[in-house]
């Protein structure tokens, strides 16, 4: 199961994590966000020993998004040592965030 991370956690769960970090910025609202959603959860399943997954609600934690200049949702960005190393917009297949995830293992 993905993680939830906010404003409030992000620092902890995110930037200070020792392992990499995939962060799914979504909405409740966003007909694309649900589309990838169950994608993220089969990841964060079989990714658990080497990258931490979870989501980002942007109307709940608005300001973490508005740091990372999230514009449109879902937006995917992979965090290694606390900075963010890769980004991906909008909705897309499994295979594609496997092979960006297999990359910053």
């Amino acid at each position: 199961m993905a993680l939830q991370f906010t404003d409030a956690n992000f620092q902890k769960e995110v930037l200070e994590s020792n392992i990499p970090v995939l962060v799914d910025f979504y909405a409740d609202w966003c007909g694309p966000c649900k589309m990838i959603a169950p994608i993220v959860a089969e990841l964060a399943e079989e990714y658990k020993d080497t990258f931490k997954i979870g989501k980002l609600n942007v109307d709940d934690s608005p300001e973490t998004a508005q740091k990372y200049r999230v514009m449109s949702i879902p937006t995917l960005i992979i965090f290694k040592n606390g900075a963010a190393v890769e980004t991906v917009v909008g909705a897309v297949p499994k295979k594609a965030l496997q092979e960006k995830l297999d990359a910053h293992k």
